[in-house]
């Protein structure tokens, strides 16, 4: 019986009784007659204790159970108010099927199911709404469905197409890509250890290491707590963290870019440098300066100019070389894509015709190069397709037991950008 129901009962007992009860159930004082009425509700307007005709009781949440057709009420647990959600058990009874397969299918494990049972499964998540408890199933296999990626810039399109490659393999395996832009092996520490706490299945670095080796080794103890966690980490750029790598032959690509633009003629060169310190820009300047001297051409030191790897950068860079008033370069190389952009934008504003005065390479080949005017000379590198070797790196169910290194070529293509003009010959 309800409390008010009690209530009004214990006051009914300490009243008099009164007239006798009219034949329409309410008494000569007009109150109500002490007794259950033909709707289901008390004399003192409570509702009664127990179920309906309409299946509704007291507090207004249906039962679940037979109905007056005779039918069971399946609706979602969550529809109900005040009920349990729906759990893999549930989906499990509902397809007819063990607790074991259910969870094989809801979590697409490695051992098959029937296409039959598959089916069964799916549609009893879809009827009941049942949704997986992924913080439980981290915690008891000690492993989340995300995949952490951390990546130097997110608006340079170099990074953002390696990490296009990366969520291509990871939605694919059904897995959360959770993407940070960071730069320096600090805050890519910070990175991992967050991505530890929230027992991430993987860890995927993207760019390029510097020279300070103390936040270095800071870096690598993180990731060997990260691993030895049960995590799997990979990295694209430099070898240098002792783990699985996707390694862009940085300097030989600048050095077969070299070789060809000396074959194309030029022979005065300039060289947007990008930061000091950072391996990647170091390795494609040094590659090259090498690719040049094997045709015994060299760079003046003044002429190598070092500024922010963007397009801001490369325009800031390109505006030192024409501030200096020695003579011309007839080419120029800008260290990654974004930068020889920003560069071409400056010689344009000063008036300067590219290949017509100076030409003009990248690398990377990024796609906004194939579309610039004039299409740009670039070392092609396979981003997407670097992405998607590091992402399955680390998703493959075995574990290689060593770190593997796998060496990504350039290829040099030569477009307009630095094409030799007859009057220059």
């Amino acid at each position: 019986m309800t409390d008010a129901g009690a209530a009004s009962r214990s006051r009914a007992g300490k009243r008099a009784r009164g007239p006798a009860a009219r034949s329409d159930g309410a008494r000569q004082d007009g109150a109500l007659k002490d007794g259950p009425l033909n709707d289901g509700a008390l004399n003192d307007g409570a509702l009664k204790d127990g179920p309906r005709r309409d299946g509704v009781r007291d507090d207004g949440i249906r039962q679940r159970g037979p109905r007056e057709d005779g039918l069971r009420d399946d609706r979602p647990r969550e529809d109900l108010p005040g009920a349990a959600p729906v759990t893999l058990q549930d989906v499990a009874d509902r397809a007819g099927v063990s607790l074991t397969t259910a969870s094989r299918v809801v979590s697409d494990g490695p051992r098959r199911v029937g296409r039959n049972l598959v089916s069964r499964v799916n549609q009893a998540v879809a009827e009941l709404g049942y949704t997986a408890n992924l913080q439980a199933r981290a915690v008891a296999t000690g492993q989340s469905n995300m995949v952490g990626v951390v990546v130097h810039d997110i608006a340079d399109p170099y990074f953002s197409s390696i990490a296009a490659g990366l969520i291509d393999v990871a939605h694919s395996r059904r897995l959360l890509v959770g993407l940070s832009s960071t730069v320096g092996e600090e805050s890519e520490r910070e990175y991992v250890a967050l991505m530890r706490a929230q027992r991430a299945r993987a860890v995927i670095l993207v760019g390029s290491r510097s020279g300070d080796q103390a936040a270095l080794a800071d870096l690598r103890t993180e990731i060997e707590a990260f691993t030895s966690g049960g995590g799997r980490a990979a990295c694209v750029g430099q070898d240098l963290l002792g783990i699985d790598t996707i390694l862009p032959e940085n300097a030989a690509g600048a050095r077969a870019l070299g070789r060809a633009l000396v074959v194309q003629g030029h022979r005065n060169f300039a060289v947007l440098a990008g930061p000091r310190g950072l391996l990647t820009a170091e390795h494609r300047l040094a590659g090259f300066l090498d690719g040049l001297a094997e045709w015994s051409v060299s760079v003046d030191k003044s002429y190598v100019i070092h500024g922010a790897f963007t397009r801001d950068g490369g325009y800031e860079a390109m505006s030192t070389v024409l501030a200096m008033g020695g003579p011309r370069p007839e080419c120029v190389f800008a260290v990654n894509d974004v930068m020889a952009v920003g560069a071409l934008a400056r010689l344009r504003a000063e008036g300067i015709g590219v290949p017509g005065e100076v030409g003009l390479a990248g690398f990377d080949d990024i796609s906004t190069v194939r579309d610039v005017y004039p299409p740009l000379t670039t070392v092609r590198l396979p981003l997407a397709r670097m992405g998607e070797m590091a992402a399955r790196l680390v998703l493959t169910d075995a574990s290689p037991g060593r770190p593997r290194v796998i060496p990504v070529p350039g290829e040099v293509i030569l477009r307009d950008s630095t094409a030799r003009l007859p009057s220059r010959r």
